[in-house]
């Protein structure tokens, strides 16, 4: 995926615009939604394939310089404590709420204060936002085992540093994905 701001050190914006379209109307790109292009992949019995949710978010950051974070079933997907997959995914920005639809895929962006988005793109921020989907009461050892067998020693430490910007109720659970906690 990719932006006119890709291009700004080329050419003006309105010829990195103008190139842009020229070349989305002979087919060689698509225009995934206003501003995002890609080089469409067709799949031999799926067809046109749709760009992954990862390198929409990746562009959105590069175009708008915001912060996103995953969220709900989608965090909790992502790490593999559920095997869900949304039709709609939810990310947090410090940005504008909206929706993008492509395709059938729905990304939902959902503005949240900057102490929300403050773990953004970290794997401390997706495990923060899978915890809180599933929520204390649903959390279960293979769960805390699960992300923790996952998480390399350099990991551990930084969401150990990143306690603060979880909520409190789940520190017991990061505690015992760092080692720092039996209980």
């Amino acid at each position: 995926m990719f932006t006119p701001k890709h291009f700004a050190d080329l050419a003006d914006p309105n010829v990195v615009s103008a190139v842009l379209s020229n070349l989305q109307k002979k087919g060689t790109i698509r225009r995934v939604v206003h501003g995002l292009y890609d080089y469409p992949k067709s799949h031999p019995k799926l067809g046109l394939l749709s760009p992954s949710v990862g390198d929409v978010i990746e562009a959105l950051r590069v175009r708008e310089g915001t912060s996103f974070q995953a969220a709900g079933a989608y965090a909790a997907n992502i790490l593999g404590l559920s095997e869900q997959v949304p039709a709609k995914v939810v990310f947090y920005t410090n940005g504008k709420s909206r929706k993008i639809q492509i395709g059938r895929l729905t990304i939902e962006l959902k503005k949240k204060s900057e102490r929300n988005v403050r773990l953004a793109g970290t794997l401390s921020g997706l495990i923060v936002e899978a915890l809180r989907h599933l929520g204390a009461q649903n959390i279960k050892d293979l769960h805390i085992t699960k992300i923790s067998k996952k998480l390399p020693e350099k990991e551990k430490k930084r969401l150990k540093s990143h306690l603060g910007y979880a909520p409190i109720w789940m520190h017991p659970y990061l505690l015992r994905i760092i080692g720092e906690s039996k209980q």
